[in-house]
């Protein structure tokens, strides 16, 4: 019996036609795309030189429009990143790829502008994939071959680098031996083969994604300001996918993902240690109730070392950034040490995604982002996870076990990870759900148009560049100049809330809901940590919606409520043999008439692990029930003896999404 270690937690058709073909098709489809367009802030007219970009460069190589646009989106979503390249060393809108670049050796963190290289290849002990192939490459310097254009502006250039992309498509439509069609379903294998992918499963659900974006269309804001629409083509289907690749027995994921197993030890590290994860037997012995999305703050290769050493922490599954290639290292009936948070670990599922928070189109690919979404969809399914924010919730909305705890916990994957994407992805768009007038507002900022200012980028104080954001900033008062919410958890001494893109003291983000405190024109107020706080949100362009559901508050009579950020038995429930944990208010209060929401109920369980078993632990079971709340950024618990749930219904009147906002 050996006493268990404590480790640190570590923190992307052809319209073969004329100008006039497709000036006739907008005015045909402007009923469909006013309501899109009326977002644009301001009222400034939409720029669309992408768009044209696009439809000149189809007509020139033949290659459908639809089918262009398509491979684009899946690629960098039309954002150019100003020309700088991913960690996989690709540029533009088709993330055409710079081959030399992508050979460098060490895939070490480095922001967009500088020499960045593939993350690297999937570790010895990965599954085979499902099956090897040769295909065209999206090659930049291919690129410059077929189209004449110098690859520096291949990088630099909008125009050029959809046109290098076109040349690729239609080149490798040439070489399968296939017509330049006006068909998009003739493109599939072209398709399938651009973005150079080593595994067919993965190639061939990375052109099913295509397909699938050509056939509900698409439309957004790029990171140029640039509106593009995709419209819709309900005759253009994804294929169906044949069986899966095969894989280790062990591992746990979706049959359109070609995952990799590459193992974490459970082993005695001493007499006196253990590591790196628990013994478990989830869901019987203890419910999986949530799912942590963290990034990994280093390369991936790194990662892969951390996980394998006992003295370090772990995590379920990573996710390669350039790709989206997922490797599973703990079966997820065990429990990973990956949150900081016992309590939350023995109810979660932990995701680390390869990348830095500072640097997020480096890092925060597509591919990324749909491998993820794929992997917490079927995850979710299994374990019956709501897809909500207090279920699917990011390392820095864990709730710190202990006051003495909280300026320990994490901040990743920060506030340029694309939540309202994200759950656009998993089929549970984030939206309001009442009218403007609710009492609960739920957090939803325009992410492409946001851009509130960040520091610490670049180092401590260095302006980060503007940049979407799915934060929102908190103040005392309803001014631009008031002094922001401070966090006396986060910082006991006293210090002042900043604008550090670290620091999550006076911030709330995307699919986060709150009780409404006050209203006063174009500012909202909501209970925050104990106080109110304030957030411009004005109604035409909004930065939060209305939202229904339920809030708990403190009981008649209590002025005040303690807050916790676990949910442990009571003291009758601990068996013989096991010491009670020491209970550990959070230094907060839930105040006379205030409200926070709450999305679910549980009652307090523990499991004693300071000692190596080779079974599973027991876990206590209590009997008191307690609700968790959005409390602050992070969640928390409060007994539900101390608290009455109040609900905000359904209101009538405007239910629809967020609005672009101005820069701020």
């Amino acid at each position: 019996m050996k006493k268990r270690f404590s480790p640190r937690v570590p923190s992307a058709v052809r319209r073969h036609r004329r100008t006039a073909l497709v000036t006739a098709s907008a005015a045909l489809m402007a009923p469909l795309l006013a309501p899109l367009l009326s977002g644009t802030p301001g009222g400034v007219a939409a720029d669309r030189r992408l768009e044209n970009d696009f439809t000149a460069a189809a007509d020139e190589y033949d290659v459908p429009r639809s089918v262009l646009m398509g491979v684009s989106y899946l690629q960098s979503r039309w954002d150019s990143h100003s020309g700088a390249p991913s960690v996989g060393g690709g540029f533009g809108p088709m993330h055409l790829v710079d081959t030399r670049l992508a050979q460098k050796a060490d895939p070490a963190a480095q922001p967009r502008g500088s020499a960045v290289a593939l993350a690297g290849p999937s570790p010895s002990q990965a599954a085979k994939p499902g099956g090897k192939r040769t295909g065209q490459p999206s090659d930049l310097q291919q690129a410059a071959r077929l189209t004449g254009e110098a690859e520096e502006r291949l990088r630099k250039d909008t125009a050029a680098n959809v046109r290098g992309g076109a040349a690729l498509l239609a080149e490798t439509q040439r070489r399968l031996g296939k017509p330049l069609s006006d068909n998009p379903a003739d493109w599939w294998e072209a398709v399938a083969r651009f973005p150079g992918l080593d595994d067919t499963t993965e190639a061939a659900t990375y052109a099913n994604d295509v397909f699938g974006v050509i056939h509900q269309g698409a439309h957004r804001t790029t990171d140029a300001g640039q509106s593009v629409t995709l419209p819709a083509s309900p005759d253009v289907h994804p294929r169906a996918l044949k069986n899966g690749a095969a894989r280790p027995k062990e591992v746990e994921c979706p049959a359109e993902l070609s995952c990799s197993w590459l193992s974490a030890p459970y082993t005695e590290i001493d007499d006196d240690a253990y590591g790196n994860h628990d013994l478990g037997d989830r869901p019987k012995d203890q419910k999986i109730e949530y799912i942590v999305i963290h990034d990994t703050e280093a390369s991936l290769r790194s990662m892969f070392q951390t996980v394998q050493d006992p003295t370090e922490a772990s995590w379920h599954y990573s996710i390669r950034s350039k790709d989206g290639h997922v490797t599973q290292h703990i079966r997820t009936k065990d429990m990973a040490w990956h949150s900081g948070s016992q309590f939350v670990n023995a109810r979660s599922i932990g995701i680390e995604h390869e990348g830095f928070l500072t640097q997020p189109d480096t890092w925060y690919t597509e591919q990324m982002y749909r491998s993820s979404a794929r992997l917490v969809r079927y995850l979710a399914k299994k374990y019956s996870v709501p897809l909500d924010r207090q279920h699917i919730f990011g390392h820095d909305s864990v709730p710190a076990p202990t006051a003495e705890s909280i300026p320990d916990m994490h901040e990743d994957p920060g506030p340029f990870w694309d939540w309202r994407h994200y759950f656009d992805l998993l089929g549970a768009p984030l939206r309001a759900t009442a009218g403007p007038d609710s009492p609960m507002v739920t957090v939803l900022p325009d992410y492409s148009t946001y851009k509130p200012r960040y520091t610490g980028c670049g180092g401590h104080g260095v302006p980060c560049a503007p940049h979407g954001s799915s934060a929102v900033r908190l103040h005392t008062e309803p001014a631009d100049n008031a002094p922001l919410i401070q966090d006396p958890g986060r910082r006991p001494n006293g210090e002042d809330s900043t604008e550090d893109v670290s620091d999550l003291g006076s911030r709330v983000s995307a699919g986060q809901t709150y009780a409404v405190a006050e209203r006063r024109g174009d500012w909202t107020a909501i209970w925050f940590l104990g106080k109110k706080a304030w957030f411009k949100n004005p109604k035409k362009y909004p930065t939060a919606v209305g939202a229904a559901g339920r809030m708990v508050t403190p009981k008649e009579g209590l002025s005040e409520v303690p807050v916790y950020g676990r949910a442990l038995p009571e003291e009758d429930a601990y068996p013989d043999g096991i010491t009670e944990p020491t209970e550990s208010p959070l230094p907060y209060t839930l105040g006379e008439g205030q409200r926070y929401v709450t999305m679910s109920h549980t009652t307090g369980s523990y499991i004693d692990r300071s000692t190596f078993e080779y079974t599973p632990s027991p876990v206590v079971m209590g009997q008191e029930m307690y609700y968790e709340i959005q409390f602050g950024y992070r969640l928390a618990y409060v007994r539900a003896s101390d608290v009455d749930v109040v609900d905000a219904p359904a209101l009538a009147g405007p239910q629809g999404q967020a609005g672009g906002h101005p820069p701020r």
